[in-house]
Protein backbone atom coordinates (compact mmCIF):
# COMPACT_ATOMS: atom_id res chain seq x y z
CA UNK A 1 0.00 0.00 0.00
CA UNK A 2 1.53 3.30 -1.03
CA UNK A 3 1.19 6.59 0.83
CA UNK A 4 -1.76 7.84 -1.24
CA UNK A 5 -3.73 4.64 -0.68
CA UNK A 6 -3.07 4.77 3.07
CA UNK A 7 -4.11 8.43 3.21
CA UNK A 8 -7.26 7.63 1.23
CA UNK A 9 -8.17 4.78 3.57
CA UNK A 10 -7.59 6.99 6.60
CA UNK A 11 -9.79 9.74 5.16
CA UNK A 12 -12.58 7.26 4.39
CA UNK A 13 -12.47 5.88 7.93
CA UNK A 14 -12.48 9.34 9.53
CA UNK A 15 -15.31 10.47 7.26
CA UNK A 16 -17.29 7.36 8.17
CA UNK A 17 -16.84 8.07 11.87
CA UNK A 18 -18.07 11.64 11.37
CA UNK A 19 -21.14 10.38 9.48
CA UNK A 20 -21.88 7.85 12.24
CA UNK A 21 -21.65 10.64 14.81
CA UNK A 22 -24.00 12.78 12.69
CA UNK A 23 -26.70 10.10 12.56
CA UNK A 24 -26.56 9.61 16.31
CA UNK A 25 -24.04 6.84 16.86
CA UNK A 26 -21.55 8.54 19.14
CA UNK A 27 -18.05 7.21 18.58
CA UNK A 28 -16.26 10.34 19.73
CA UNK A 29 -14.06 8.39 22.12
CA UNK A 30 -12.60 6.48 19.14
CA UNK A 31 -11.69 9.72 17.39
CA UNK A 32 -10.31 11.03 20.68
CA UNK A 33 -8.02 8.00 20.97
CA UNK A 34 -7.01 8.08 17.29
CA UNK A 35 -6.07 11.76 17.22
CA UNK A 36 -2.77 11.42 19.14
CA UNK A 37 -1.71 8.57 16.87
CA UNK A 38 -2.62 10.60 13.80
CA UNK A 39 -0.53 13.53 15.05
CA UNK A 40 2.42 11.25 15.80
CA UNK A 41 2.12 9.67 12.35
CA UNK A 42 1.99 13.07 10.66
CA UNK A 43 5.02 14.12 12.70
CA UNK A 44 6.98 11.09 11.53
CA UNK A 45 5.91 11.83 7.97
CA UNK A 46 7.11 15.41 8.44
CA UNK A 47 10.49 14.19 9.71
CA UNK A 48 10.84 11.91 6.68
CA UNK A 49 10.12 14.86 4.37
CA UNK A 50 12.82 17.05 5.99
CA UNK A 51 10.32 19.19 7.92
CA UNK A 52 12.13 18.69 11.20
CA UNK A 53 10.56 21.50 13.23
CA UNK A 54 6.90 20.85 12.40
CA UNK A 55 7.45 17.08 12.54
CA UNK A 56 8.99 17.31 15.99
CA UNK A 57 6.21 19.59 17.22
CA UNK A 58 3.52 17.19 15.98
CA UNK A 59 5.23 14.21 17.61
CA UNK A 60 5.57 16.01 20.95
CA UNK A 61 1.95 17.24 20.90
CA UNK A 62 0.68 13.77 19.95
CA UNK A 63 2.79 12.12 22.65
CA UNK A 64 1.53 14.55 25.29
CA UNK A 65 -2.08 13.95 24.22
CA UNK A 66 -1.51 10.20 24.34
CA UNK A 67 0.06 10.47 27.78
CA UNK A 68 -3.01 12.37 28.97
CA UNK A 69 -5.36 9.75 27.52
CA UNK A 70 -3.42 6.87 29.05
CA UNK A 71 -2.92 8.57 32.42
CA UNK A 72 -5.46 6.33 34.16
CA UNK A 73 -3.84 3.16 32.86
CA UNK A 74 -0.38 4.41 33.81
CA UNK A 75 -1.65 5.22 37.33
CA UNK A 76 -3.22 1.76 37.62
CA UNK A 77 0.03 0.08 36.57
CA UNK A 78 1.96 2.22 39.05
CA UNK A 79 -0.45 1.23 41.85
CA UNK A 80 -0.10 -2.47 40.98
CA UNK A 81 3.67 -2.11 40.97
CA UNK A 82 3.61 -0.46 44.40
CA UNK A 83 1.42 -3.27 45.77
CA UNK A 84 3.75 -5.95 44.40
CA UNK A 85 6.79 -4.12 45.76
CA UNK A 86 5.13 -3.71 49.18
CA UNK A 87 4.24 -7.41 49.34
CA UNK A 88 7.80 -8.40 48.44
CA UNK A 89 9.20 -6.04 51.11
CA UNK A 90 6.72 -7.47 53.62
CA UNK A 91 7.76 -11.04 52.83
CA UNK A 92 11.44 -10.08 53.14
CA UNK A 93 10.83 -8.47 56.55
CA UNK A 94 9.06 -11.60 57.75
CA UNK A 95 12.05 -13.82 57.03
CA UNK A 96 14.51 -11.67 58.94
Amino acid sequence: MNNKSALGALLVILGGLVVLNFIGINLGWIIGMLMPFILIGLGVLGLKNDKKIIGSILIVVGALMLLGKLGGIITLLLAIGLIVWGVSVFKGARRA
